[in-house]
């Protein structure tokens, strides 16, 4: 039998050091490369960070596979037995411009199911972790299960992309949303502003194109609290793939697809 709490126990250990390692490097001058276009950046702290958290799942557990963002692990085409899903550093763009509001993703993951999220906000310090049945914390302190907020009384998390021309949706689809609800934010690291609907921060995170690393621990942690993660057109999320990402709290789910997203026939 699988020991959770073992893995668990690993993962938060590495996740720190790796978190310690990334701020010692904020003195050194940084390399910096784009991958598929002149706005996603990779530096060689994510390619570090990614190479030491696979040594040591390799070193520990190797039975255990990786899908990690910059591509250094083996490439999988599926999720067969525990993988583990890495992003060494979401919100590169953050960390190169302002060294802070990005974090460093692991989900783990049995045969397609999410076990274990871990979220760790560096500069803030700030740990989000879960195990699937047995809670969500931040650091020490046990997250509250997610309820319904009205629309109007909403704050999500929306880049202003999506709600003007662009090439992915009628940019008319999604303003009538963000007109609606209290306010947007966009925080520019996926996994934090899911970490941040699971601490009541946000009420929802809305984007047309995210891949499985960004989220992969978020929606551990967001399902356990009774959230709902899905694709925009409300079909459950594949997470071999790139595609679009709607996480929110539970009702106010169900009312922004009907309501604004015509139940995802869009």
């Amino acid at each position: 039998m699988t020991n959770w709490l073992e893995i668990d126990t690993y993962a938060k250990k590495w996740i720190k050091e790796a978190g310690e390692s990334i701020k010692e490097s904020f003195s050194s001058e940084l390399v910096i490369q784009t991958k598929s276009n002149k706005n996603d950046l990779v530096t060689q702290i994510d390619k570090g960070t990614e190479e030491f958290l696979i040594k040591q799942i390799n070193t520990v557990f190797p039975s255990h596979r990786i899908l990690g963002e910059e591509g250094i692990s083996e490439s999988l085409d599926n999720l067969k037995g525990i993988v583990w899903i890495i992003d060494p550093i979401d919100g590169t763009m953050n960390f190169v411009h302002m060294q802070r509001d990005f974090a460093i993703s692991i989900g783990i993951y049995e045969d397609g199911v999410g076990k274990i999220g871990l979220i760790y906000d560096v500069v803030a310090g700030e740990l989000y972790h879960s195990i699937k049945g047995h809670g969500v914390f931040m650091n020490d302190t046990k997250l509250k299960p997610l309820e319904k907020p009205n629309v109007e009384e909403a704050i999500i998390g929306l880049n202003a992309t999506w709600v003007t021309e662009n090439k992915r949706i009628d940019s008319s689809i999604l303003s009538p949303l963000a007109k609606d609800v209290r306010g947007t934010r966009s925080f520019g690291s996926a996994c934090l502003e899911l970490a941040y609907i699971a601490a009541g921060r946000l009420d929802a995170y809305i984007t047309l194109r995210l891949s499985p690393w960004d989220y992969a621990a978020g929606k551990v942690m967001i399902e356990e609290l009774g959230g709902k993660v899905t694709s925009l057109r409300n079909e459950p999320l594949d997470l071999m793939t790139q595609q679009s990402f709607f996480a929110s709290k539970p009702g106010l789910h169900e009312e922004i697809l009907k309501k604004y997203l015509n139940n995802g026939a869009w």
